[in-house]
């Protein structure tokens, strides 16, 4: 038996999410459905976290069991042969067979991007939300500075959330702003990234921040009004829901110098840490 770890980059546009589901249709179907063509054997895939419908990823990391002697070299040609083309894996390594993808994982970067411009770019409009209405930045800027830190994130998880604790640790949260060859010398406003890192997340919790984040910087809200929402606890007190599309799952670390069975700082232990 082998255990294999593997990060995979897609584009979740015309999937109902990574994880498995009745509907079917997710990327984690897909992969599954390639390792049945390549190995012969039913693989379930374990990923790091889940993404909602029509949310990204750079760089998702899964894992799984298997019995094929199959060279660590040739997985990711095969796989990808046998996958759709907004599917890509990226790397695959051998771990120990204690190794888990969610359990092992210290922290889990997710961004979302604005486009500001009056005109949006065509070729990345699947990836970007457009809002071409002047933003206050620095304010979202000083809004998204209130968040770092260990806080009860009612406020800021669906309404359907199912977990029994909504505290959640942010470690690191920065807006960056990116202007395009098309905008240089105007007065466009760029596209505005927004990166949270953090040691778990709940249920639509980065586009609910998005949401909020947009509200002052169209003025409606002021950064100081991120710490009443905070402790409000309750959904209402927030902004709407951004669109899953500009959400994209960046990046997952590990510690790979500690035990491979070492738990790490999750706040959840449920099986399904996020729904992005």
């Amino acid at each position: 038996m082998r255990n294999l770890l593997a990060t995979v980059s897609y584009d979740g546009t015309a999937y109902y999410g990574f994880q498995t589901q009745p509907g079917g249709n997710t990327v984690q179907d897909a992969i599954e459905h390639a390792l049945l063509q390549l190995t012969g054997e039913a693989i379930k895939i374990h990923g790091s976290g889940r993404t909602d419908a029509g949310v990204h990823a750079r760089a998702q990391v899964f894992h799984f069991h298997t019995n094929s002697i199959i060279p660590l070299e040739r997985w990711r040609l095969a796989l990808n042969g046998r996958l759709p083309e907004d599917i890509r894996i990226i790397e695959i390594i051998e771990v120990p067979l204690e190794f888990h993808a969610r359990r092992s994982a210290k922290r889990k970067t997710y961004r979302y991007s604005i486009n500001g411009n009056r005109v949006p770019d065509i070729f990345v409009r699947r990836y970007q939300l457009h809002h071409p209405g002047k933003l206050d930045v620095e304010a979202m800027r000083q809004g998204l500075e209130h968040l770092v830190g260990t806080y009860d994130f009612t406020s800021f998880a669906s309404r359907h959330s199912t977990k029994t604790s909504h505290v959640r640790t942010i470690l690191e949260a920065r807006l960056e702003v990116e202007q395009s060859e098309l905008a240089a010398g105007s007065h466009e406003q760029g596209v505005i990234h927004l990166y949270v890192t953090g040691n778990g997340f709940l249920q639509h919790m980065v586009r609910i921040i998005v949401g909020t984040l947009l509200q002052m910087g169209e003025g409606k809200r002021t950064p100081e009004d991120m710490k009443s929402i905070l402790a409000a606890k309750d959904r209402a007190a927030a902004g709407p829901t951004a669109e899953s599309k500009g959400l994209m799952l960046w990046n997952v670390e590990y510690d790979f110098s500690s035990p491979a069975s070492e738990q790490s700082e999750w706040t959840d232990t449920e099986d399904h840490e996020d729904d992005e």
